[in-house]
């Protein structure tokens, strides 16, 4: 055996392997460009502007990404992944209430998320851009099929599958579109406002499908 063979490459530097540093920038350009969004709008991401908030070379943003597009749509995936999981544990730390209350209490955390976390960028002018507008139309059908999958346990034996879909879809489209009128001021009102009409309307929503509703 040649004790002065050089030692095997073992894939790490710095205590992290290739995979983990590549994990790492791929964090840093989805939170440099969600921070310029948050800012100053989508259309104000541009490459050279991410990888100069990530601290990195240009060349580092197309290890990940194809173009801009493929980076707007990861951060909405993110931004989403995180709403999601909020609501979810929101439903499942209450699940020994009645609907409308599990309800009134993931209205008010999708209010207090978008005031104050990055699901904001949710509720923007999203137009002219291809991407954006099939993300946000994806995220509609996805949050009507968990509001209508974690209602159905509390449904009233009968209740139509169209009507309720269509019901559901409405008070979701709603929802968001309150939302966005809100965040960019063509609606003057405050949070509290915001979540009591909700939950009023929800009420007479959820009058027509839930076997208890309140």
């Amino acid at each position: 055996m040649d004790v002065h063979a050089p030692a095997p490459r073992t894939g790490t530097w710095g205590g992290r392997t290739q995979q983990e540093r590549r994990a790492e920038r791929r964090t840093r350009i989805i939170g440099a460009a969600l921070d310029i969004w948050l800012e100053n709008g989508w259309a104000a991401v541009t490459m050279r502007g991410v990888c100069t908030g990530a601290g990195l070379n240009d060349r580092y943003f197309y290890e990940h990404f194809a173009d801009r597009d493929e980076l707007l749509g990861a951060v909405w995936d993110e931004v989403c992944f995180e709403v999601f999981g909020e609501l979810s544990a929101v439903v499942a730390e209450h699940l020994d209430r009645a609907p409308l209350e599990i309800l009134h209490l993931a209205v008010a955390r999708a209010v207090a998320l978008q005031i104050d976390g990055p699901a904001r960028i949710l509720f923007g002018d999203h137009a002219g851009s291809r991407v954006l507008e099939e993300r946000r139309k994806a995220t509609l059908t996805e949050a009507t099929d968990l509001l209508i999958a974690t209602g159905r346990p509390y449904l009233r034996p009968g209740v139509d599958e169209s009507d309720l879909r269509m019901g559901t879809l409405m008070g979701i489209g709603g929802f968001t579109e309150l939302l966005t009128a809100w965040r960019t001021g063509t609606i003057d009102t405050d949070a509290a406002r915001i979540i009591d009409h909700v939950n009023r309307t929800a009420a007479l929503m959820g009058s027509q499908y839930l076997a208890f509703p309140a």
